[in-house]
């Protein structure tokens, strides 16, 4: 058997203290994210977190800050994810802009309101981000190297 981890991105964006989350079908539930995604062959990390922020929320951002690398192995499916988690500004809402298939919404939710439907969170990854993110963790663009 060959090992593969899965190369993620998320993007916390913040704005008068509410976060934006997806709302998505997930391994036959509906569950609340972070705008995540895979990286392509060939995308930077910083490209995939403005791709999969815009496909999955209509929301242009500008990313300021990596937030961290979390690593996450999961019990739906056994596949070990490593995730750059990214804190963005949100510049532009398009929202005649399609959503990826699989997402239902887009929505704006307080700390207080993730907690109370955290039974519906995709992985604990989506709550220690935010956490992290609270608390101060910041870490500059430029700690990925790309080449």
């Amino acid at each position: 058997m060959v090992w593969t981890p899965h190369a993620t991105v998320a993007t916390i964006v913040e704005r008068d203290g509410r976060f934006l989350l997806v709302e998505e079908h997930s391994g036959g539930r509906i569950v609340l994210n972070q705008p995540a995604g895979h990286v392509e062959e060939d995308e930077k990390f910083l490209d995939a977190a403005i791709r999969e922020t815009l496909e999955e929320t209509a929301w242009w951002v500008k990313p300021e800050y990596l937030v961290g690398l979390y690593v996450h192995k999961s019990q739906n499916n056994g596949v070990t994810y490593h995730r750059m988690c990214y804190a963005a500004t949100a510049l532009k809402h398009e929202p005649e802009h399609p959503l990826d298939d699989g997402i239902i919404a887009a929505h704006w939710l307080t700390r207080d309101e993730i907690v109370a439907r955290s039974a519906e969170l995709r992985s604990e990854m989506v709550l220690k981000c935010i956490d992290d993110y609270l608390a101060g963790q910041r870490y500059p663009l430029t700690f990925i190297y790309e080449s």
